[in-house]
């Protein structure tokens, strides 16, 4: 079990369980709509790909690649590190039904608010299911780990704070972002504080889960929440 508990929290573990959840967004986005790609990819998507652009990287799938590169190269450098070559798939397996436990978790607590972490208002069911694969993977990606790590870094720099405070404030910040980033673009919803509130506390419910249990794990659980609310909503129509 404690073996268990730390490769799977393990960028390496994260890079193999999250690929297909990548692969299936990026060859989805690409099926549905080559004509309207750029409005149907998820928002967290194209905020990365706007600021990789000002870096001179340009491209419909630059971020996709980054983000590939960047896991390879987690990928790379702690497989070295390991015991042993071999990547257990009971544990991948046992990753899934965890994030499966997470989302439904997640649903309980929500359930008197079941959308408020649906994508968008498209027509289309299958938009709606592209839409929430990349909910669990781009959101994690900007708003637990880019967000969560580098604001922690900047906190350790300027306060010299601990493990403990840095982690805490990070969390906190990071999760308000996560919730007031909902109420722009086309998409967006109408803003409310209670509605800002509701997902400020999911925020901080899946950055808990990323600490402990890591990435993968994480966004895996947000893209199935995502599911449950999809078909919901899909039932009561």
């Amino acid at each position: 079990m404690s073996q268990y508990l730390t490769v799977s929290k393990s960028p390496l573990y994260s890079f193999i369980f999250t690929l297909p959840l990548f692969l299936l967004y990026e060859v989805g986005i690409f099926l549905i709509s080559s004509r309207d790609i750029d409005q149907l990819r998820n928002g967290a998507d194209v905020f990365m790909r706007q600021v990789l652009e000002s870096f001179g990287i340009y491209g419909m799938y630059g971020f996709g690649g980054t983000f590939l590169i960047g896991f390879l190269i987690a990928f790379i450098r702690q497989k070295k590190n390991l015991r042993t070559s071999e990547i257990e798939s009971r544990f991948l397996l046992i990753m899934f039904f965890e994030s499966i436990a997470w989302a439904t978790l997640l649903v309980i607590m929500m359930i008197k608010i079941p959308t408020f972490l649906s994508l968008s208002n498209e027509d289309y069911l299958i938009q709606q299911v592209v839409l929430a694969i990349g909910a669990g993977i781009y959101e994690e990606f900007v708003f637990r780990v880019l967000l969560i790590s580098g604001l922690a870094i900047l906190f350790g720099l300027i306060f010299n704070w601990g493990e403990f405070g840095k982690t805490f404030l990070s969390v906190i910040i990071s999760s308000a972002i996560f919730s007031i980033f909902h109420f722009f673009g086309s998409y967006g919803d109408t803003f409310s504080f209670p509605l800002f509130f509701i997902r400020f506390f999911a925020g901080i419910f899946l950055a808990m889960i990323y600490i402990f249990r890591g990435f993968g794990i994480t966004a895996y659980a947000h893209s199935i929440y995502d599911l449950f609310v999809l078909v919901h909503i899909t039932i009561n129509d």
